[in-house]
């Protein structure tokens, strides 16, 4: 009874605010998969009515190109993503609108009209020149993550996926600042998720505009490369950034990363055979094949023996980063749709509110909670660009 009294209390908070997060991988739907915001959602975590659900105003879809079965295509791949997220806005011109500034998010909101937000992942998707970098923004790209878990031409990572054959840079290479600065006066939002501690710093000593993390977690709860530092959240406080917390179990919750992570050989043969009719076409492996069988595997193998990590896990990281960067450097950054399963609690979009809830079981009110649902976020998404505004 307690429990439903605090959701109860929290109801109201989370329904009065404008809750935006900060990536999500939904474009890979769009085009794999033929699936459209508006069907059923399916597999996925996001679609229009989880969002409308969980009063997800707007949301920053991820355009991601994985870098192994889209080597030598980055920008063709890149552009496919983009134009992907532009027909479902051609085709749901009521129920969805881009947005390109924070005031273009206010007025959606005003609007009730879902708002659309375009991020890249992953530097290599400019192909090391900047002319692309200025094209993507002109398409309406309003962040860019400059690495994934692959080191690029002017980035470290902090995941190489093929560690042999990588060459580091120590962090950024001298165009790899101008990257930063580029962003910089274009409006472009700098995003340090995925990058080398070497590179956040660097990045850190060049921008002139607050910088974002928009999926990662506290290492100091979870010892991921991925996740921050307490040292790397109070250094982008100090940089008026802003932190979103990234909600995959294998980034929250130590248990559940090491039991995931201890499967990975018996999960290796399964992806094989669930690619080899693309990679005998020729063809790309969509990245549903192997976000299907990590589902299939844990429901047939794991459900029992590894629990779904819990949402206390979760509450854990956003409650680590307020205590370290202060409640103006927090948000949301689920990563729906980027990762096999949610944590217990959270099916989809939906289910946000039960976060709200479990804040304010802890404490936090609704001017704390206004900022951490979007206010964050939209703030630094205005400064970024009155930077640019002022160069």
């Amino acid at each position: 009874m307690a429990q439903a009294a605090k959701m109860n209390d929290a109801a109201p908070i989370h329904a009065d605010a404008l809750v935006i997060d900060g990536h999500a991988d939904t474009p890979q739907r769009f085009v794999d998969e033929g699936w459209s915001f508006t069907d059923a959602l399916g597999a996925g975590m996001l679609n229009l009515d989880t969002a409308r659900a969980g009063n997800l105003a707007a949301e920053f879809f991820a355009i991601w190109v994985e870098p192994t079965q889209w080597s030598g295509r980055y920008a063709h791949r890149t552009l496919q993503l983009i134009d992907g997220v532009y027909e479902q806005l051609r085709k749901h011109p009521d129920t969805m609108r881009l947005g390109l500034s924070a005031a273009d998010i206010l007025q959606a909101h005003r609007d009730r009209v879902f708002c659309v937000l375009l991020g890249i992942e992953g530097g290599h998707s400019i192909e090391a020149d900047l002319g692309l970098l200025r094209m993507y923004h002109r398409l309406g790209v309003r962040y860019m993550t400059l690495t994934w878990s692959n080191t690029n031409e002017w980035a470290d990572s902090s995941g190489d996926i093929d560690a042999a054959s990588v060459v580091h840079h120590g962090g950024l290479t001298p165009f790899g600042r101008d990257v930063v600065r580029e962003m910089n006066r274009l409006g472009m939002m700098v995003d340090v998720s995925h990058v080398a501690d070497t590179t956040f710093w660097d990045v850190l000593q060049t921008t002139h505009a607050p910088l974002i993390a928009s999926h990662s977690s506290a290492r100091a709860l979870t010892d991921a490369p991925r996740n921050l530092s307490d040292d790397q959240l109070r250094a982008i406080a100090t940089n008026n950034g802003v932190v979103m917390v990234n909600f995959y179990p294998s980034f929250i919750d130590t248990h559940w990363r090491e039991g995931w992570a201890a499967t990975r050989a018996a999960r290796e043969p399964l992806y094989a055979a669930a690619a080899k009719p693309f990679e005998d076409r020729g063809e790309p492996v969509p990245y549903n094949i192997p976000l299907t069988v990590d589902r299939a595997f844990y429901a047939e193998h794991l459900r029992h023996t590894l629990p779904l990590a819990p949402l206390s896990a979760l509450i854990d990281h956003i409650d680590h980063v307020t205590q370290v960067a202060g409640i103006d450097h927090v948000g949301l950054g689920s990563d729906f749709d980027g990762f096999p399963i949610l944590p217990e609690g959270l099916r989809s979009a939906a289910d946000l509110g039960k976060i709200t809830a479990a804040l304010y079981e802890r404490g936090y009110r609704a001017q704390q909670l206004d900022k951490l649902l979007g206010g964050n976020l939209l703030r630094v998404m205005g400064e970024v660009q009155a930077v640019a505004a002022r160069a």
